[in-house]
């Protein structure tokens, strides 16, 4: 049988100072990989990375915006130089404002576009060009795009959002098809976690209760998990295991997939 071992590679973790991505980076660091949190929030990058170190694995801090091009090129080559390689990139970086459309705000939904969907955009063109035959690291790798459940899902009060997750899925599937007619021996996948009781879950939470559409943050949560076959709401873990198994020998045949982690929500 495969085995989930990623020992001797190097993840890139985006987001990764806090929330779904530390949990990411944590999983990946228990399953052998070295890791590279990249985000714009040094001082909880670097906690994460004390955290890492502390239970035995290898781990970096690098500064990255991930919506500048300049940026991202240069994470990367810290990265490979750093750590010794680039096999792994999680697009993990991502905001969420809560607005309804009759309300919406031009310059959040821009930040959005921009976070969102460029900053996962030039992830993966940085990824593929370390990776391919020829790149900085040049073994191939493993692309994950956290996309969401509001890509699959009607959920009021996240327009944009919900569209910037979908957009995710559709950047996932043409990256896929390009890296394997191009050779470039990168595969990628997404996923769609549920909602996940992290700042940003709870966050959204009081703010969708404080645009009246539900009585209270508890009730919001609740509904949700009435929405959910499995009766609950997403954890930390079960979005960072799938990625760990995306990322790994035994996903080595998938590609261009995007993987539900919503406990049936948006089937």
């Amino acid at each position: 049988m495969t085995s989930y071992d990623l020992t001797g590679r190097t993840a890139l973790v985006t987001g990764g100072a806090q929330g779904l991505g530390a949990g990411m980076a944590e999983a990946l660091a228990a399953a052998g990989a070295s890791i590279a949190i990249g985000d714009v929030n040094a001082d909880g990058g670097q906690a994460t990375v004390e955290d890492l170190r502390s239970k035995g694995a290898k781990a970096e801090f690098v500064s990255l915006d991930v919506t500048d091009d300049s940026a991202w090129e240069s994470a990367v080559a810290s990265v490979v130089q750093s750590l010794g390689g680039l096999d792994i990139v999680v697009n993990n970086a991502g905001i969420e404002v809560t607005n309804l459309i009759v309300d919406l705000d031009a310059a959040a939904a821009s930040k959005m576009l921009d976070v969102n969907i460029l900053g996962t955009a030039l992830g993966i063109k940085h990824a593929f060009r370390a990776m391919r035959p020829g790149g900085a690291a040049g073994k191939g790798g493993a692309v994950v795009n956290i996309a969401s459940v509001a890509a699959t899902i009607a959920f009021p009060g996240i327009s944009v959002y919900s569209a910037t997750k979908s957009g995710i899925d559709r950047l996932t599937r043409v990256a896929a098809a390009e890296s394997g007619k191009l050779g470039y021996g990168v595969r990628v996948n997404s996923i769609y976690p549920a909602l996940t009781p992290t700042a940003m879950g709870n966050k959204l939470a009081v703010e969708t209760a404080e645009l009246g559409l539900f009585p209270s943050p508890e009730a919001a949560a609740q509904a949700v998990a009435e929405l959910t076959p499995l009766g609950r709401l997403g954890q930390v873990d079960d979005m960072a295991d799938a990625v760990v198994f995306l990322v790994s020998d035994a996903a080595k045949f998938i590609t261009g997939a995007g993987l539900p982690v919503d406990g049936g929500m948006g089937m």
